[in-house]
């Protein structure tokens, strides 16, 4: 079994540069298929959840030319209309993102059976609200078998409300409703950065999308998409967990290839409780030299402070100095990390599930844990990484499907981190970094 073992201690120093955003890739991949033509796709996040993806849309025809591990080039052509079009096997299961496979499905074919996704277990997700937005434009909804099964003779644009903000919701309409007879309008839509990048990559194949990165989006819908070249946003929750990695290590890194604007709520919790945090036009520098102070989290939708990075801020806030406070409004498991974090020295405090209180001690202690999920299982490295002494985590199939080359990108920032699978190799990191106390 694959495992981590870090040896803590060491500021990360250095710099790294961020890659594509899986969320976004995940719904720009899935919408490809929307055309007969070629989509040449570039900074592509060479990650778990990405390959699955790609898979599965191999399953159902398409043809999929990787020309490097970073750029794709897909076309939907082949894809036999006449068929089922099922999406299904034990890998893609495995993921949330499987769902986009139904709007791009419905959107261009007019049906779709796809097998109800699963992804990381922190908390209630349903697709409640995708099967509101594919019935209000025409589309029959059922559920089967484990299966979501889609199929309309006609779309026609409608005006939709979200009851709740949805990101996947806003992908799913937006891709099945630009190729729908008529007019969309949704409202209540999300507004995160990958809305807009799936919304830049489906008007690039001739999509008519106004309003992505708002909370009404207008489409005027389509007959059909053509040939587009594309490059993908850098990744937001990859930059971010580099942010906190420097703070949480008392180290100084510049994180390159990144928006800035998209980290301005990770960028000011930072600056809040002591860090430095310089910008550039694509690039940010975070430094922190002396011990951090207590704050105050709330997580929200976009542009608040994202859920996907609240384990990682957990994780600095309990070295700072004083008692912090973390909201999760998002997700209702998103806390298992904190008995794992707890292994370490930490001292948190849970309230009614959704509020944890931190108090902050002077130092976490190596220990064996397991990663509970993606966003957790790359902080708990942060935590390792900082710890006194060794830490191995185990589980690490959660961190591989959102973060590229993750341990080889730390330990070019001078962590002491490898990815083992045996007792003997962990005996020999610990022999080597042993020797060089």
């Amino acid at each position: 079994m694959e495992q981590y073992i870090i040896k803590g201690g060491n500021p990360l120093v250095g710099e790294v540069v961020i890659g594509g955003a899986k969320n976004a890739a995940l719904g720009i991949l899935a919408a490809s298929i929307m055309t007969d033509g070629r989509c040449l796709i570039d900074n592509v996040p060479d990650v778990r959840d990405i390959n699955v993806l790609l898979q599965a849309m191999e399953g159902i025809g398409a043809v999929i030319d990787r020309k490097s591990s970073n750029e794709v080039e897909i076309s939907g052509k082949n894809i036999d209309s006449n068929g089922d079009l099922i999406v299904d096997n034990e890998y893609i299961r495995r993921i949330r993102a499987s769902y986009y496979l139904i709007g791009a499905l419905l959107g261009k074919y007019r049906k779709a059976k796809v097998v109800l996704p699963g992804g990381c277990d922190i908390g209630s997700r349903p697709i409640d609200q995708h099967i509101k937005g594919f019935r209000a434009l025409g589309a029959k909804v059922k559920i089967e078998h484990g299966m979501v099964i889609a199929e309309a003779k006609v779309l026609r644009g409608a005006h939709i409300y979200l009851d709740v903000v949805s990101v996947g919701t806003t992908i799913n309409i937006m891709m099945a409703a630009s190729l729908a007879k008529g007019n969309t309008i949704i409202e209540n839509a999300a507004k995160e950065p990958h809305i807009v990048d799936v919304a830049n990559f489906l008007n690039s194949m001739g999509a008519n999308i106004r309003g992505a990165g708002t909370d009404v989006i207008r489409i005027k819908g389509v007959e059909k998409f053509h040939d587009t070249e594309y490059s993908i946003i850098p990744d937001q929750i990859e930059a971010g967990t580099f942010m906190v990695a420097a703070a949480a290590t008392k180290g100084d890194i510049l994180i390159k290839n990144v928006i800035p604007k998209h980290l301005e709520a990770i960028s000011a919790k930072l600056i809040e409780i002591g860090a430095e945090v310089e910008e550039s036009d694509d690039a940010v520098r975070v430094v922190a030299t002396r011990r951090l102070k207590h704050t105050q989290i709330k997580t929200l939708p976009y542009p608040g402070f994202p859920t996907d990075m609240q384990p990682q801020m957990a994780i600095t806030l309990g070295l700072s100095k004083g008692t912090s406070t973390i909201t999760e409004s998002i997700f209702e498991n998103r806390f298992r990390y904190v008995d794992e974090l707890r292994r370490m020295g930490a001292n948190i405090k849970m309230v009614d599930g959704n509020v944890a209180i931190i108090y902050g001690v002077d130092k976490y202690t190596g220990a064996e844990i397991d990663a509970p999920d993606l966003r957790a299982g790359a902080a708990l490295v942060i935590a390792g990484l900082a710890a006194e002494g060794y830490t191995t985590v185990s589980q690490i199939g959660y961190i591989q499907r959102g973060y590229e080359r993750f341990d080889e990108k730390l330990r070019s920032l001078g962590g002491l981190i490898e990815k083992v699978d045996s007792e003997r190799e962990i005996n020999k990191f610990r022999f080597k970094t042993g020797s060089m106390m």
